[in-house]
């Protein structure tokens, strides 16, 4: 058999340790679970479906004969993968019994309160079931914000300090956009296990190892 030519196999050991290592630095670098938080979630109905809102409700100004929707629920940060409410926003349907004035605008919201999974810790033992979903039309000045619309709809409305909406007809009664434990990795752990770094570098070790035997065996 030809002998393999001389440094072909601290050749292949580097390599074996370059990828080792970029697999490691792959795992380090990945992001941690994303928190799921327990909040409402802001929508605008647009061409039949409905469209995470990219603005705050205290700075959006719906157009008249828009639907703004709004969803309580366990979801994952990031917004458009945030639960939606479960009923169209069909404007014709919500505000067919409001009519139209002259200098106002018309919006339609719908408020979807959460199944029993989404309500707060605590809330069910203590009797605060989530409200059934329900729809309404507000009728408002021109240039009232979604946070106006709302309030003008579905009293008392439950704000934070930083300005996050917390509770929207006085549901939930506590809490305000709190993180939600993930199925595999409790919230605020931010990255990977002390096991798992530790078993990425020995394998590292070895593989170093490897290529320091190789180039030994050179000279």
């Amino acid at each position: 058999m030809t002998p393999a030519p001389r440094g072909t196999a601290a050749v292949r050991a580097a390599a074996v340790l370059a990828l080792l290592t970029a697999a490691l630095l792959g795992v380090l670098a990945s992001p941690a679970q994303a928190a799921g938080y327990r909040y409402w979630s802001f929508w605008t109905w647009s061409a039949g479906a409905w469209a995470y809102q990219q603005q705050g409700p205290t700075t959006y100004l719906p157009p008249d004969g828009s639907v703004d929707g709004w969803r309580f629920a366990d979801s994952p940060d990031g917004g458009r993968d945030a639960a939606r409410p479960g009923a169209a926003g069909d404007f014709g349907a919500i505000c067919a019994a409001t009519a139209a004035q002259a200098g106002r605008k018309r919006v339609g919201v719908v408020l979807d309160f959460g199944t029993a999974a989404d309500a707060p810790p605590g809330a069910l033992a203590s009797g605060e079931n989530p409200p059934a979903p329900r729809t309404a039309c507000a009728s408002v000045p021109p240039g009232a914000s979604s946070a106006e619309v709302l309030a003008a709809v579905a009293p008392p409305l439950r704000y934070d300090s930083s300005g996050m909406l917390c509770a929207i007809a006085g549901y939930p009664r506590a809490g305000c956009g709190e993180p939600v434990t993930g199925p595999s990795r409790p919230a605020g752990d931010s990255g990977p296990s002390v096991g798992l770094i530790a078993g990425a570098a020995l394998v590292l070790l070895l593989g170093a190892g490897a290529v320091w035997q190789a180039r030994r065996r050179r000279h």
